[in-house]
């Protein structure tokens, strides 16, 4: 996988989100509500079968080998079911930048946690790919399953279902969760280094990786006390897009 194209989805991505808004501060926003449940399912069941699957798989390491062997493992990337996953994982992170094309045509408020979020996973996850580095299982089977969750959601709220905002908070918890693991993870990775033990890293992964995992916990705990816990909420169709 070519980390250079990464950079280049990234340009296009920010090009397009400029000369979105752009062109449309002119015309009339778009409702495209039938393809967003369509967008939405197919992510859904997209990240619903990578949950089942490396779920699984780190399950059976972490009952056969332990918690250092799920972490440091490197067969995630290459294992006869697990490396499928593992390259649509990555790969997927691409075509999921489509999300905001979905925001800027219906003209609806694009915040920063959004567009961040989007081209760091990209760009990391491109990034590491190759190098095959200690964390990544976790890393994938983590997203997978937020994923898996998060889509669910917006595909039943596209489809105009109703759904209590404990679910919305719910998924918001599960991030932050999330963010919370991938730095453990690093510091593992890290421990287990400075050990002299066996686990395929090196330190400009795990600073990049930790300052991103760092970065978005503060951003999404930010959100959570924005949306659930201050005097003036934010709208259902704010968090929507803010989780996003």
């Amino acid at each position: 996988m070519n980390r250079k194209k990464s950079f280049l989805f990234a340009a296009l991505y920010v090009a397009f989100i400029l000369g979105g808004r752009h062109v449309m501060k002119q015309r009339e926003k778009f409702e495209l509500r039938k393809p967003l449940v369509l967008w939405s399912l197919t992510l859904a069941v997209f990240s619903i079968f990578g949950a089942i699957r490396t779920g699984s798989y780190m399950t059976y390491i972490l009952m056969t080998k332990g918690l250092k062997q799920s972490v440091c493992d490197q067969s995630f990337y290459n294992g006869p079911v697990s490396k499928f996953w593992a390259y649509a994982f990555v790969l997927s992170k691409a075509p999921e930048l489509g999300d905001t094309l979905f925001i800027v045509l219906r003209k609806q408020k694009l915040i920063f946690l959004h567009w961040y979020h989007h081209i760091t996973v990209l760009l990391y996850s491109w990034y590491s790919y190759k190098d095959m580095v200690a964390g990544g299982g976790w890393f994938m089977t983590m997203n997978y399953l937020v994923h898996a969750v998060m889509y669910s959601y917006y595909a039943l709220r596209a489809a105009g279902f109703k759904l209590s905002r404990k679910f919305a908070m719910f998924i918001t918890l599960t991030q932050i969760t999330q963010m919370i693991m991938g730095c453990v993870v690093n510091y593992l990775v890290y421990s287990w280094m400075q050990q002299g033990q066996e686990c395929p890293s090196h330190m400009q992964n795990i600073v990049w990786s930790s300052l991103m995992y760092l970065s978005y916990f503060v951003l999404f705990v930010q959100f959570f006390i924005e949306a659930y816990l201050s005097k003036s909420k934010l709208s259902a169709a704010t968090v929507d897009k803010k989780i996003k």
